[in-house]
């Protein structure tokens, strides 16, 4: 999960997180466009998931929680459930 500037959470999914962020950080061409132009950023949460349909299950389903939810998860006061 990726911070912007003005405090909104980001999730995506990626097999090299820190070539990712890189690129969400650098903009275009490869950055998510949703992020362009509301940097600084900042890397706030990140877990391995073991497979890559396993990742984007996980991502779906916290772009479903409530904000609050994912503020205590990137606090570490809730962890991802094991059966996503």
């Amino acid at each position: 999960m990726v911070r912007t500037a003005r405090g909104t959470l980001y999730t995506g999914i990626s097999t090299d997180v820190a070539r990712r962020f890189a690129e969400h950080q650098a903009g275009a061409p490869k950055g998510a466009r949703s992020l362009r132009g509301k940097g600084p950023l900042e890397l706030v949460f990140s877990a391995p998931a073991g497979s890559r349909s396993r990742a984007s299950r996980i991502e779906w389903h916290i772009k479903q929680w409530p904000s609050s939810r994912k503020e205590a998860l990137v606090r570490g006061e809730l962890k991802l459930p094991d059966d996503l």
